[in-house]
């Protein structure tokens, strides 16, 4: 998604349900391993206590890889006061969009947008205390050294919660998932989704990745028609 046209259309599209559901899940995932115990979802929480945690708690660090117009960190950092994201993509048409939906939210100070090539990143190893990444899997080009340089950039107990569109057995379930997901979208918004789905990883395949990576093949797990999602500890 290289053009202007591409991030705009992607953009418009309302992904607002999966991006909440995607920020709900990889809180679930933290919680439950217990690697950021420190967040706490603000919506659970009264004025007073937003206040104090902000007060108290030192920053989360997360870094999110291919945030395209960075949805995913504002709804995170929206829920999180003590969350902090760098968020990067390779398109810098996305970028321009991104930046741009930061400022309308008041986030400058706690995203700060990197346009660096996933499988080349600048950061030092065991950097982060949280790797995301929601659907770009599928845009890259030898996505395992992309996940290679998640792992790396992931601290020691650090989770890694990877999710992307898993690909359909066949051009009928294509056709059904964008009449059922893109439907209401233009059709330019309706071919690109259907690109996606077609140039997405069997779970066999992902599953193989995560293994030649040193992590158990049960970490990935179909989480939807759609979607798969990989849940890794460093």
């Amino acid at each position: 998604m290289d053009t202007d046209a591409e991030a705009s259309d992607y953009d418009s599209m309302d992904h607002r349900a999966v991006n909440d559901v995607f920020v709900t899940d990889f809180l679930a995932a933290a919680s439950a391993a217990n690697v950021l115990p420190q967040v706490v979802d603000a919506r659970q929480q009264t004025n007073e206590n937003d206040e104090n945690e902000d007060d108290e708690s030192p920053p989360i660090d997360i870094l999110d890889l291919g945030t395209g117009t960075a949805r995913i960190p504002i709804a995170l950092c929206r829920r999180c006061p003590q969350v902090r994201v760098v968020a990067t993509d390779l398109a810098i048409s996305m970028l321009e969009i991104a930046r741009l939906n930061i400022e309308v939210a008041s986030l400058r100070d706690r995203i700060r947008l990197d346009r660096e090539d996933a499988k080349q990143l600048p950061y030092e190893s065991a950097n982060f205390l949280a790797v995301i990444s929601n659907s770009i899997v599928h845009h890259i080009p030898a996505p395992q050294q992309a996940l290679a340089e998640a792992v790396r950039v992931a601290g020691p107990g650090g989770i890694l919660f990877i999710r992307d569109l898993l690909r359909p057995t066949d051009d009928a379930s294509v056709t059904q998932l964008m009449e059922l997901y893109a439907g209401q979208e233009n059709e330019h918004s309706r071919a690109m989704f259907a690109a996606s789905l077609r140039a997405a990883l069997a779970l066999d395949e992902i599953r193989a990745m995560v293994v030649d990576l040193g992590f158990p093949a049960d970490g990935v797990q179909q989480t939807t028609d759609r979607h798969w999602t990989w849940i890794a500890q460093r």
